[in-house]
């Protein structure tokens, strides 16, 4: 009697593993996902990897040091699966010219509003009469080969782009924050070193990104920002009686670690004849002048990035994008309609992060490829043009290029 009450609750577990199997979706492919390591890294280096990507899903209490203000409770909630956010979670910046000089605001709680607080705390609004912008959280894969890149190379850049159609890119000189350590690939022009992250070049590296990203969406602070986000015009409170650094060093390292050993974006369908085609008329209108194909690293002490040839379609320089995209807003040395070429590659697996929709510029405020090329002006006027002047069938080729990045 018991051999045959085991032999039928074995047969029930075999059939609810088979069930759940169907019930289960498949693992996605490994060119659909993004958050995943570099090839090539050693076993302590996977380990710090691992540590870090814990780091970036962790989400935050108040007892653990959150806010007092902040916009987000983790990085995964900006960045769902390391790729875009939606204009859901978009941040806001903000801040004003004052007789002729940018103006981030640092009083009045610029120059990222934190729309959220805990629990005695107020969160902040925005000001009256200054110039502020939505900025859609970015793809954070491949940033370690982009954080590579030497500063001598992108100024090469700077020269090389200028031509007679007026494209010519420029880098965002950036005061340094005090943590700053200069690597040997750096350049310094007066004190000031080139931004290569943030939708304006505002950040330097991936340690001031990081270290940023902690201090001002989470309100965590860190050994290289020791105090609370706190703005004096919404809360009189000194801290949210957490002591600081909210987090050891030994965090923040593993959380900067992870995000320079993601894998780059991977692409598909590179063997299509749209895609092909599609490549070569993006060459062909111009759009390669901004969006360019390959870059390469100096040396990295992490092989995997030491020297190597990558395909990011970006030039890591400011382009000035016209009216049409001009909202009054900088950050450094950048005007006000210039933005840092953004990266192109994932933008074919953004929707899966996205919520199945796609939303595209700096703001989200485009939704179709279309609509994201003919909102560029200014330096991308001529290139504007020649998309325009393409037939039906050649733009749907280009579209098929770009959703293979």
């Amino acid at each position: 009697m018991k051999q045959l009450l085991f032999i039928s609750v074995f047969c029930i577990f075999i059939v609810e593993i088979f069930s759940c199997k169907k019930l289960l979706p498949p693992a996605p492919a490994p060119e659909e996902t993004l958050a995943e390591p570099l090839e090539g890294l050693t076993p302590e280096q996977l380990a710090l990897f691992s540590f870090g990507d814990e780091n970036f899903a962790h989400v935050f209490s108040r007892e653990e040091g959150l806010g007092p203000i902040f916009t987000q409770t983790s990085c995964e909630g900006c960045h769902a699966g390391d790729g875009k956010g939606n204009p859901f979670n978009n941040l806001t910046r903000f801040g004003k010219y004052t007789n002729g000089i940018w103006d981030p605001m640092l009083l009045q709680g610029g120059p990222q509003l934190q729309p959220r607080a805990i629990t005695g705390y107020s969160p902040e609004t925005i000001p009256q009469g200054v110039a502020s912008t939505q900025l859609l959280p970015p793809n954070v894969t491949g940033l370690g080969f982009l954080e590579a890149v030497t500063d001598a190379f992108i100024l090469s850049l700077t020269d090389s782009l200028a031509n007679p159609d007026s494209i010519s890119g420029k880098v965002n000189w950036i005061s340094p924050p005090s943590y700053f350590v200069p690597n040997p690939n750096q350049i310094s022009q007066n004190g000031k070193y080139i931004g290569r992250f943030g939708r304006k070049a505002s950040a330097i590296n991936l340690i001031h990104r990081v270290t940023d990203a902690y201090h001002d969406d989470l309100g965590i602070t860190t050994d290289n920002l020791s105090i609370d986000p706190i703005n004096y015009n919404v809360s009189g409170l000194n801290g949210d009686n957490v002591a600081d650094p909210e987090i050891p060093s030994a965090t923040l390292t593993q959380t900067i670690f992870y995000m320079r050993t993601l894998k780059t974006p991977p692409r598909r369908n590179t063997d299509n004849q749209d895609v092909i085609d599609g490549s070569t008329i993006f060459i062909q209108t111009g759009c390669v002048k901004c969006h360019m194909q390959t870059l390469t690293t100096g040396s990295s002490e992490i092989e995997a990035l030491n020297n190597k040839t990558f395909n990011p379609y970006t030039d890591l320089l400011l382009h000035d994008m016209g009216p049409g995209l001009d909202n009054g807003y900088t950050e450094g040395s950048a005007e006000t309609s210039e933005w840092r070429t953004p990266p192109l590659w994932g933008l074919g697996l953004q929707e899966n992060s996205q919520g199945g929709q796609m939303f595209l510029l700096h703001d989200g405020r485009a939704s179709t490829f279309k609509e994201a090329i003919t909102y560029h002006g200014g330096e991308a006027t001529t290139v504007i043009m020649n998309f325009k002047a393409l037939s039906d069938t050649d733009k749907e080729k280009l579209f098929a290029f770009l959703k293979s990045l």
